[in-house]
């Protein structure tokens, strides 16, 4: 199946932010919870190793993904570990939870474009379940960004395009309605939208299904760092690792030791 680049409620302008924020606390509280990053802790120590960095940059950060359960695992071998949390439409309730919850993870009040992250940002870059928002042009962006800055890059995605992603997705509004009670911060909107008007688990349903289908394989995010400028000064591991019953796609960059120790 070819990649699929539908619209998904999240990404457009008018789509109220206080949805958008219900949608993305969601993410967060399922990735927590279900500790869906613990196989991918290794490449992210991997990434602030090479990258000579105890900070990471995330980008996109949506609700925070599932970093506040990451950063407690992080930091047992990360010492003095950083979070920044930004994204294009901060989730604000999101992050100053997150903040909240742990004192070494902070957030810009401000957007940050992921295609043109300002220059006095530093640390490892992450995308949790973002970069098939973009098309190939803006997603080949993102990464030129990253090594025009010498910056190493990390990139997850939960889902594939395959069928029981698609699956997955299919039966995400059952998840949304059994795990809406326990979603922090609580707000009297989240259950008005889930339960009164079940508007947060049709656009879950929907943009779980086209996540899925937008999702970059291996291949083609191979295809992607293979366009870049100066991509043979990175080293690229694209893989897969299995997370739970299910997969997560990864890519890491890196730039080569030599290169770092030029600048």
């Amino acid at each position: 199946m070819g990649r699929i680049h539908l619209f998904e409620f999240e990404d457009q302008k008018w789509f109220p932010s206080f949805l958008r924020d219900y949608g993305t606390d969601f993410l967060q509280f399922l990735s927590n919870k279900t500790a869906m990053y613990k196989p991918i802790i290794p490449i992210i120590e991997k990434g602030l190793d090479i990258g000579r960095t105890n900070q990471i940059l995330d980008l996109c950060s949506g609700g925070g993904g599932g970093l506040i359960w990451l950063n407690n695992e992080l930091q047992k071998h990360v010492p003095h570990l950083k979070i920044l949390l930004t994204d294009l439409y901060p989730n604000l309730s999101a992050f100053e939870y997150s903040s909240n919850k742990a004192s070494n993870i902070v957030y810009l009040k401000d957007p940050v474009d992921a295609r043109n992250v300002p220059e006095n940002l530093n640390g490892l870059r992450t995308l949790f379940l973002s970069l098939h928002h973009f098309k190939p042009n803006d997603a080949k962006s993102i990464l030129q960004n990253a090594v025009d800055a010498h910056s190493a890059i990390a990139v997850f995605e939960a889902q594939e395009r395959t069928f029981l992603s698609l699956l997955a997705m299919f039966l995400s509004p059952l998840t949304v309605f059994f795990t809406t009670p326990f979603i922090k911060p609580f707000k009297i909107g989240r259950l008005v939208f889930t339960y009164l008007l079940p508007i947060v688990p049709l656009f879950v349903w929907w943009d779980g299904i086209v996540s899925s289908l937008r999702t970059y394989s291996l291949k083609e995010m191979n295809e992607l760092v293979k366009s870049l400028d100066k991509t043979e000064r990175y080293d690229w591991e694209i893989n897969k690792i299995k997370s739970g019953p299910g997969t997560i796609l990864y890519l890491l960059g890196t730039p080569k030791r030599r290169i770092i120790s030029s600048f």
